[in-house]
């Protein structure tokens, strides 16, 4: 392992004391780790505050195999030790990284074929914000979901992280972008990033509204509930709707009719269990794909707020909060 002889013996990191709300995290002082074969140590300057992070605190999260107790899915910072058979990856290189966990921490181990190069003119704050979503969203978007130029996608949760990016990277490829949101101002947002139109769906029926505006080839669903129903009764011939969260509950009755006599294709992911190989394909593809819309300055960083690492709760409640537009980051 080659290491930087600065890299002190423990660091601060957040954890899950007992789940609960907020006040269920505890910053306590751990080891700083040691890269393993194929893994680099970054030491952190930033991280993002995802959803499965208060799906984790609160206990609700099935967690897969290895998962770290220190949450955390992505970080940005600079390399400070490479372990054994790393090549592609030098000490001082900057870097953002997709993780499995332990991202709310000083340092953090990872594999090195989950590391992206931080994109021109973006911060180590923002760039921390991108791996989640970028990944995310190039997956069930693009691959899983097929969504091609001149399709129509309706994103739910436009203003949040991943519906942001979304936004950006499906109007920059060619695609006709509707959104929903929970106010107002939101929705304004929505379009400002690329949204044909928004609805504000606690005063809009999103349904009618989107049938007005023509056939929905893609569904991007961050609700889960009643919204897959109406999300598949709105779908053109052929449509596809992704599953990313349940949060309005995962059982419901679905005429299985409407879909088979649409051709419409209902399915889901999770990218955190997928194993390193997949992650490193992924990566690969969305360095190819999205990478040079964010270096070019078409794809931005949607950042809403940051706190201190010590304040993870107060950024957990921000999250909670429902009012943020993007990412919530902690920085270290």
């Amino acid at each position: 392992m080659n290491a930087n002889p600065t890299i002190p013996a423990t660091m601060l990191v957040v954890v899950v004391a007992t789940p609960g709300g907020p006040e269920a995290l505890q910053v306590v002082e751990r080891p700083v780790p040691k890269p393993a074969c194929g893994e680099v140590l970054i030491k952190v300057a930033a991280a993002g505050v995802n959803g499965a992070d208060l799906s984790q605190r609160r206990g609700t999260y099935l967690l897969p195999p290895g998962t770290p107790d220190i949450l955390g899915l992505e970080c940005a910072g600079t390399i400070v030790a490479v372990g054994e058979g790393v090549t592609d990856w030098a000490i001082g290189a900057q870097v953002c990284a997709l993780l499995i966990g332990g991202g709310y921490a000083e340092y953090c181990a990872v594999p090195a074929v989950q590391c992206l190069p931080i994109p021109a003119g973006v911060s180590l704050i923002d760039a921390a914000g991108l791996p989640e979503v970028a990944m995310t969203v190039w997956s069930n978007v693009f691959e899983i979901g097929r969504l091609a130029p001149g399709e129509t996608i309706l994103v739910h949760g436009g203003a949040s992280g991943i519906g942001t990016h979304t936004i950006q990277l499906a109007h920059r490829l060619g695609a006709r972008v509707l959104a929903t949101a929970g106010t107002d101002a939101k929705c304004r947002r929505c379009e400002q990033l690329g949204a044909v139109k928004a609805f504000n769906y606690t005063t809009q029926d999103f349904v009618a509204e989107a049938r007005r505006l023509g056939a929905v080839d893609v569904i991007l669903d961050m609700v889960g509930g009643d919204y897959i129903r109406r999300g598949l009764e709105l779908l053109a011939p052929g449509g596809r709707l992704v599953m990313l969260a349940l949060k309005q509950g995962a059982r419901l009755e679905l005429d299985c009719g409407l879909i088979q006599s649409k051709n419409l294709y209902l399915t889901g992911s999770r990218l955190r269990p997928r194993p390193i190989a997949e992650k490193g394909r992924l990566v690969s593809a969305v360095r190819k794909a999205v990478w040079p819309l964010i270096d070019s300055g078409d794809v931005k960083p949607i950042v809403d707020s940051t706190f201190p690492l010590r304040a993870a709760a107060d950024a957990h409640r921000r999250m909670e909060s429902g009012e943020h537009v993007g990412k919530v980051m902690l920085v270290v």
